[in-house]
């Protein structure tokens, strides 16, 4: 069997990373199509092989989907929230909102208690886009600012490790969250997350805590 020189091999695991460091900085979001093998040779100035050859392992690693006839997608934004997305895709919806709840109740009480001046600018400003986006009727503009805003509130608990977890698990949960919304924003849908920034706000970590862990569940009855 003939083996892949190491100086072709180099130059694949070059354009892996230039190619994740598109996905992971937001350049390619997730749901995105990303430029065709010919537009990415000419901009890598590397060889078609090259190419193919580095979007074959991403795919492998769960971080592209290769769809044909229609080109390739961003379906996570590492190989763990890969590995997340399949082995979880079909499990039980109120499952699902339980871990949702679960961590977001632990992330809002830690925020409350450790939120600083900056944290709680950046939740005013992501609270006020997710409005905007509601205002809109745009589902999926919603979809991607109300995770926006769950997002933030879990980076305000100044854990890491949570943090990480919450971000590994985000694609799946933003499924889940566009499966729920569906395709229409119906004003009797609508949660006022107000008071959960409030209570992050004034540092009352149990209002934070019983906020958080009531919305997907709200969302869980809501289906049944």
């Amino acid at each position: 069997m003939a083996l892949t020189s190491p100086r072709r091999s180099a130059l694949a695991d070059q354009v892996i990373t230039e190619l994740r460091n598109q996905i992971t900085s937001g350049e390619w979001p997730v749901g995105s199509r990303i430029p065709t093998e010919p537009e990415l040779v000419e901009q890598l100035g590397v060889a078609r092989n090259t190419v193919r050859e580095a979007v074959r392992a991403l795919a492998h690693n769960g971080l592209l989907d290769i769809r044909q006839g229609s080109g390739t997608y961003v379906v996570a934004t590492s190989e763990l929230a890969g590995v997340m997305h399949r082995r979880f895709a079909d499990a039980d919806p109120r499952h699902i909102a339980e871990l949702r709840s679960t961590l977001e109740s632990s992330a809002a009480r830690l925020a409350a208690r450790r939120r600083t001046e900056r944290d709680v600018r950046q939740l005013d400003a992501v609270l006020a886009r997710r409005e905007e986006a509601w205002a809109s009727g745009d589902a999926e503009l919603f979809v991607r600012a109300d995770a926006t805003l769950h997002l933030a509130v879990v980076a305000a608990s100044h854990n890491d490790v949570l943090i990480g977890l919450y971000a590994d698990l985000g694609d799946l949960l933003r499924d889940w969250l566009r499966e729920d919304v569906g395709q229409e924003l119906r004003p009797e849908d609508h949660m006022d997350h107000g008071r959960l920034i409030e209570a992050i706000r004034d540092r009352d970590a149990d209002t934070a805590a019983v906020e958080a862990a009531g919305y997907s569940l709200k969302c869980l009855g809501d289906r049944a």
